[in-house]
């Protein structure tokens, strides 16, 4: 299903043991690593169980780390090579036994995120994009997905230089027509997330539970 992707289990970093509690999936940014999006934790509810997941592709060369899918420009929308990395998450998420789970994605990651709920929408109680975007394109899946009103949190920041501003336009039209979002843009901020941003998080999760 994951067209030869796989996530490495033995790289994910666990807040706890899985148990019968919710679980919400962390998918980090391009050029990074599991660790990354775990320091988040403290900062969420802490009522779920939360698996950091380290992407399984290498990024060019000269960055280190690891990358969803490649990219010949940041935030390049590679639909195929989204929903590529999206099916490996749900590979791995079947391997795990996990059904319903959260998503939150940083960048890269939130594009995986989304796709994800694209695939699966039946699948994902909620999903996060920090400083991400939707792949630009139609899915039969949508559909579906249209009906089902999954709640979205969509936060970025207005001095973002990363991702390009048609993927913004893109996402910003196709969101609302697809989810229950909750969004924010937040002033002067860059490709990164603010304690303002995590406190409107911790919120909307807080309405997830």
């Amino acid at each position: 299903m994951g067209d030869g992707l796989m996530l490495d289990d033995a790289a994910v970093r666990w807040s706890r043991p899985q148990t019968d509690a919710p679980v919400t999936v962390l998918l980090h940014g391009y050029g990074s690593d599991e660790n990354d999006l775990f320091g988040l934790v403290p900062h969420l509810a802490d009522d779920a169980v939360y698996a950091a997941v380290r992407a399984p592709l290498a990024p060019r060369w000269p960055l280190s780390g690891h990358s969803w899918y490649d990219i010949d420009e940041p935030g390049t929308r590679d639909a195929a090579g989204i929903t590529r990395a999206a099916r490996a998450l749900l590979d791995w998420l079947d391997a795990r036994g996990l059904d319903r789970v959260g998503l939150i994605g940083f960048s890269q990651g939130g594009a995986v995120a989304l796709q994800t709920l694209r695939l699966a929408p039946e699948r994902v109680r909620f999903a996060v994009n920090l400083s991400g975007y939707a792949a630009d394109e139609e899915r039969e899946e949508d559909a579906r997905l249209t009906e089902l009103r999954v709640p979205v949190f969509w936060g970025r920041g207005s001095m973002d230089e990363v991702i390009p501003r048609a993927a913004i336009d893109f996402t910003a039209g196709w969101l609302p027509a697809h989810s229950a979002l909750s969004g924010r843009v937040y002033p002067g901020l860059g490709h990164t997330v603010s304690g303002e941003e995590l406190e409107d998080l911790r919120h909307f999760l807080a309405k997830q539970a």
